[in-house]
């Protein structure tokens, strides 16, 4: 007996189709219709598939009449309207367990890089230039990691870290008593007093848009290194690289950028802004194109993870 039918708007693995026809839901795309299109079609939808291909705001949302819930392939939810959604029934369901460890493996990946000039030296050598002294590197042992956002993906960093002989810190403004062999629970005067690595898990709200700018930097007692898994929009790039130029940030790793486009796979605009272009220059920065949760294993345990939250709901 067919549950209802679902419009799959982003791609995903392959899985999750599979394993909710197999539980009695019939799955449309239509991967060439505009977002009006698709607005004109998703009254008939009882779930809507999405990463992060358009908004799902109010305008979109009141012509879902039948709609029970939206998947999101994903953790953010910033391109959903989740309070209409919920005032009008709709559950808004994420996966942020299916890539925390992916997101995780990705901060150590570029902090290692980055503390021992992977990037750098790897071109040189590839040029035939042979630079011990100049690329010698840095040991994470001994240094203080901050992280703001304890959730998914920070409490996953946090566990990633335990072997490299460094304290981990945290704040988060919604979460308490977390404390355990991973992670010290601290305040943000805390934060700025001890860390020597800040790393950014939160998402992207009205409250995190720029949380890290001047001021918050300045905040810091020692000068120290930025990791970004989280989303652009969090750090507002200006502000980073003039402490980037005057050391008060040492080094950053960067796999998102306030100038995504919506759909986070390409600039949103064609012509560099003045500070990507300055910040691309700096020989102390790693970057990458929003791959931290994007590995061949999360895109399964996504899939899975949203499978299991939609068969929870009960549909029937």
């Amino acid at each position: 007996m067919k549950k209802g039918k679902i419009l799959f708007i982003d791609t995903a693995h392959p899985l999750l189709r599979q394993e909710l026809v197999k539980d009695g839901f019939q799955c449309d795309a239509f991967p060439d219709c505009s977002r009006d299109e698709l607005k004109k079609r998703v009254h008939r939808y009882t779930g809507i598939i999405i990463r992060s291909k358009i908004k799902l705001d109010k305008n979109f949302l009141e012509n879902a009449g039948q709609l029970r819930f939206i998947g999101r392939v994903g953790a953010g939810m910033e391109n959903i309207d989740t309070g209409y959604a919920q005032s009008k029934g709709i559950t808004c369901l994420n996966a942020p367990e299916g890539n925390r460890d992916a997101v995780a493996e990705q901060a150590v990946g570029m902090l290692l890089a980055l503390f021992n000039r992977i990037i750098v030296a790897d071109k040189e050598v590839r040029e035939g230039i042979w630079q011990r002294e100049k690329n010698r590197g840095t040991e994470l042992g001994g240094k203080t990691v901050g992280i703001i956002g304890y959730g998914n993906t920070g409490s996953a960093f946090a566990k990633k870290l335990s072997g490299f002989g460094v304290e981990v810190i945290a704040y988060d403004k919604y979460k308490t008593n977390y404390s355990d062999r991973f992670v010290t629970e601290v305040k943000m005067d805390d934060l700025f007093e001890q860390t020597d690595i800040l790393s950014l898990h939160v998402p992207l709200t009205n409250e995190t848009t720029y949380l890290v700018n001047d001021g918050l930097i300045k905040c810091f007692k020692k000068n120290i290194y930025l990791i970004n898994t989280s989303r652009g929009k969090v750090v507002k790039t200006a502000d980073l690289v003039g402490n980037l130029q005057n050391g008060k940030v040492k080094g950053a790793c960067l796999d998102v950028l306030e100038y995504e486009g919506l759909s986070y796979e390409s600039l949103a605009e064609t012509q560099l802004p003045a500070d990507f272009a300055k910040l691309v220059q700096l020989p102390n920065v790693v970057l990458s194109p929003h791959i931290a949760g994007w590995t061949h294993e999360s895109n399964i345990k996504l899939a899975m993870t949203l499978v299991e939250k939609i068969r929870k709901l009960g549909l029937k």
